[in-house]
Formats: structure tokens, C-alpha cells, sequence
């Protein structure tokens, strides 16, 4: 059977005229009109954003370390810190490593430029890790009793090295936020997209994954309380795991989402204007 044929036949089968299942086509609307509203929001907006999601993740970060403190269980750990990731879903803030599926869809599909997606991951990174330092010595100040238990955790990925475990864990590590961006994105029920977040959680922290920002939050608690650990130290580390994460997130789950739905992205594409800038403001419904 031709591509058109099958077209043709699920048309016949359910009531979305388009070329793909209803469900599919919803998903996919939603991803990119929430990127173009995300791409076109001011820089101070941003900014604004990013830092409460490094507040929110801060949160997590918080109940991971007292979970860990009370049981040393990674596992229990992981889940409480399901309260950082579902803080973030519900307040709408922002989060580096979640901005790879949405706004990367709203690009391809002409809705918003590339510009304006450097402008988002720059300013949510800066954003993410000024309010998670900024938190952390919060939490430090308060809990000093957490000390060794985030040194602990704050040297096990530090000391890990650069070698193939570590890349992989962190390729994972993206993959997996971006899947759980995917997931939330994939249905309309907020149980639903809670639960995508505690299973996200739950495979970041429970299985030690290496993430960017969140990990650079326990290594900035470790500073705060006088750990032997350098700016320096955590920057050498940073770069190359935002590499890897990056990479996991989007050759692993936005290309392939993207393929999967690449006649809407044909349609999305015709339908705009040539200035992605504008797209936003003058698209409308497909019918």
C-alpha cells in the first residue's frame, strides 16, 4: 500500500481529515504553538523564567538530599525528587534541558527562528544555574546537617572522568527529559503529565544519570557548605555533559519525534510566512 493509499484509508477509519491519527496530529499542534508562545517571549522573560526553574529544581534538589540523608536510598531519593520536576510542569517555568523537543519543533515548522531559540537556551542556562546557586545556599544554610551527604554526591560525578560511561550517561540523561517533555506533551490529563514527571525523576536521580542542571545544583550546594571543589572544577565538568545532553535529547528523541511527523511539519511549513518571526502572530488552525 502507497503512502497516499494509507492516507486515504485513515481518513476513512476516524474522523482527522489530515495525514496522520487524530492523537498525533494533537500531540504535535500542541508541541509547536507552545514553542512559538515559549520562542516569543521577551528576554527578561526568559530570564524570569529560567530562574524560578532553577528555584523549582531546587526544590527537588531539596527533597532528594533529606530522602537520602534519612534512608541513603538513590532510589526513594529519585522519587522525592519528582517534587522539583512537577513544580516545574505545573508553574510553567523553565528548564535548559526540557527546551529541546517544544521549541525545536516550533523552528522546524517556521513558527520561530533560530534566533530566538539561541535567545531561550541562553538565557534559560544562565537563568537555570544563577537561581539554583542562588537556592542551593539557601538549602545548605538551612540543612548544614546535608553536608556530607551532597560532598558524596556532588563528588560522584565530578570524579567519574570523561570516558564512555560517562557519555553515555549523560546522552541518557537528556533522552530522558526530553521523552518526558514528549510524554507530557502527549496527553491532556495533568495525572498523566504528573506522572510523566515522577518517572522522569525517578530515572534521573534514582539511577545517577549525569544532567547538566540538575547535578550542577548538588555540586553548588557542596561549594556552599566548604567542600574541596572548585568553580573551575564543576565548569570542566559542565561542558561536556550539556554536550552529551543536548545530543541525547535531540538525536535520540526530537529528530526521531520530528520524522515520525514530518508530513505535519510539511504542512506546518507551507502554511507559514517566510519570516519565522511572524509566524506566530499570523498563523491559524489547519483545516
Amino acid at each position: 500500500m502507497s503512502d497516499t493509499d494509507g492516507d486515504a484509508r485513515r481518513r476513512e477509519l476516524g474522523d482527522n481529515p489530515g495525514p496522520v491519527e487524530e492523537e498525533v496530529e494533537e500531540s504535535f499542534d500542541r508541541t509547536v504553538e507552545e514553542g512559538a508562545q515559549r520562542l516569543n517571549r521577551s528576554f527578561r522573560d526568559v530570564l524570569i523564567t529560567g530562574l524560578f526553574g532553577g528555584f523549582e529544581i531546587g526544590v527537588g534538589i531539596m527533597a532528594y538530599l533529606g530522602v537520602l540523608y534519612e534512608t541513603g536510598n538513590h532510589l526513594l531519593a529519585g522519587l522525592a525528587f519528582s517534587a522539583g520536576l512537577i513544580a516545574l510542569l505545573l508553574a510553567k517555568s523553565e528548564l535548559f534541558t526540557e527546551g529541546f523537543l517544544v521549541p525545536i519543533a516550533a523552528v522546524v515548522a517556521r513558527e520561530a527562528s533560530y534566533a530566538q531559540l539561541g535567545k531561550l537556551w541562553g538565557g534559560t542556562l544562565i537563568a537555570n544555574l544563577v537561581g539554583g546557586w542562588l537556592f542551593m545556599a539557601l538549602i545548605m544554610t538551612a540543612f548544614p546537617q546535608w553536608s556530607e551527604t551532597i560532598t558524596k554526591e556532588a563528588n560522584h560525578y565530578l570524579d567519574a572522568g570523561f570516558d564512555w560511561k560517562t557519555v553515555c550517561l549523560a546522552v541518557l540523561a537528556g533522552s530522558t527529559i526530553t521523552l518526558m517533555t514528549r510524554m507530557q506533551h502527549g496527553t491532556d490529563s495533568v495525572t498523566g503529565k504528573i506522572a510523566a514527571a515522577v518517572v522522569g525523576a525517578f530515572l534521573l536521580y534514582g539511577l545517577q544519570l549525569f544532567h547538566s542542571i540538575l547535578d550542577s545544583l548538588l555540586i553548588f550546594g557542596a561549594i556552599h557548605t566548604g567542600a574541596d571543589i572548585s568553580y573551575l572544577e564543576w565548569l570542566g565538568w559542565f561542558s561536556y555533559v550539556a554536550v552529551f545532553n543536548m545530543l541525547g535529547g535531540i538525536l535520540l528523541v526530537t529528530a526521531l519525534r520530528l520524522v515520525s511527523a514530518s508530513k505535519l511539519v510539511k504542512e506546518r511549513r507551507d502554511d507559514s510566512p517566510e519570516d519565522p518571526e511572524d509566524a506566530h502572530h499570523n498563523s491559524s488552525p489547519r483545516g
